[in-house]
């Protein structure tokens, strides 16, 4: 029977091996970059950097493998949630170069959110003819395709999209994805559709909300009133490396593939500055009825009615 001092001994060798495991790039990592890098275009002295986005949430920036957990509140909130997790799936898309993007979506969250449109991902950034679409009816089928999809290296990043909390996802279950996805050296999205905040294995979670849309840049550097720029985000981290963090404004530019760091409020963003257009015209759109009573008539007594034969 082994001494106390020799089982601790074993317990500490046996937790400093798990935490290496974690920590270490997976056999697939060989042949891909371990952040964020893309070759974007020559900045200008005056223009930030590529990095300014990500660098301001992520810190030493976005892991090329592991769990990222993306959630909105609300279910109104989707549309900017799926928005962020797109672009950050194009950006890994060329980064890989020719690798191709699964995504898994439960069949309740397909059914609130809808199918995804093949032209406007290619707008987006998102080659579609590298996306491929799962949609399984349950959550346990869900992670059950994720957890073999991070075993393929065909796959260069794979979206798991789930609705709320469900009872089959939790701690376990998301430290054994994470552990899978750093294993096979795959970026693992998990978008949580009108989740709550909860504990999980993820290496960072960003609560995504929709923010105003600065107005259309011109060549000459002036702006078109009235017209809606690049999309833009509200991200918020929940569970990251930087302390105290806030909101940080984000826009998204599909022809570059990179992120612009705006604003850290959405106060202050340009298009929330703007003064709403008020309609010239405030009378009424529709006029006001007549010959006709102001309420409705008295009720009058209730008689039984002969019958007739």
């Amino acid at each position: 029977m082994a001494t106390p001092a020799l089982a601790r001994e074993r317990l500490l060798a046996l937790r400093e091996a798990v935490a290496r495991i974690e920590n270490a790039d997976g056999p697939g990592l060989s042949g891909r970059k371990s952040r964020w890098q893309w070759n974007a275009p020559e900045a200008a002295p005056n223009d930030p950097p590529a990095t300014d986005g990500l660098e301001a949430i992520f810190a030493a920036g976005l892991p090329a493998c592991g769990l990222v957990e993306i959630r909105n509140a609300q279910t109104r909130d989707m549309g900017a949630a799926t928005g962020f997790t797109l672009a950050l799936a194009a950006l890994q898309q060329e980064i890989a170069g020719t690798g191709a993007t699964l995504w898994i979506s439960q069949a309740m969250a397909l059914s609130e959110a809808g199918m995804p449109y093949a032209p406007g991902l290619k707008n987006y950034g998102l080659d579609p003819a590298r996306l491929f679409i799962a949609r399984p009816r349950t959550a346990q089928d869900a992670l059950w395709i994720a957890e073999a999809a991070l075993g393929i290296s065909a796959f260069s990043a794979v979206i798991l999209e789930i609705r709320g909390n469900p009872a089959c996802f939790g701690l376990t279950e998301s430290r054994r994805l994470q552990l899978r996805a750093k294993a096979g050296g795959t970026l693992l999205l998990l978008l949580r559709q009108a989740g709550e905040e909860e504990a999980s294995s993820a290496i960072c979670r960003l609560r995504v909300e929709p923010a105003p849309a600065a107005a259309r840049p011109l060549p000459d550097g002036s702006t078109l009133a009235g017209s809606l720029g690049n999309p833009a985000f509200l991200v918020t981290p929940e569970k990251s490396k930087i302390a105290d963090a806030v909101g940080t404004v984000l826009e998204w530019n599909p022809d570059d593939r990179r992120f612009r760091r705006t604003e850290t409020h959405p106060e202050s963003h340009p298009a929330a500055q703007q003064p709403q257009r008020q309609p010239e015209d405030t009378l009424p759109l529709v006029s006001l009825s007549s010959h006709r009573q102001s309420g409705p008539g008295a009720l009058g007594t209730v008689v039984a009615l002969q019958r007739t034969p």
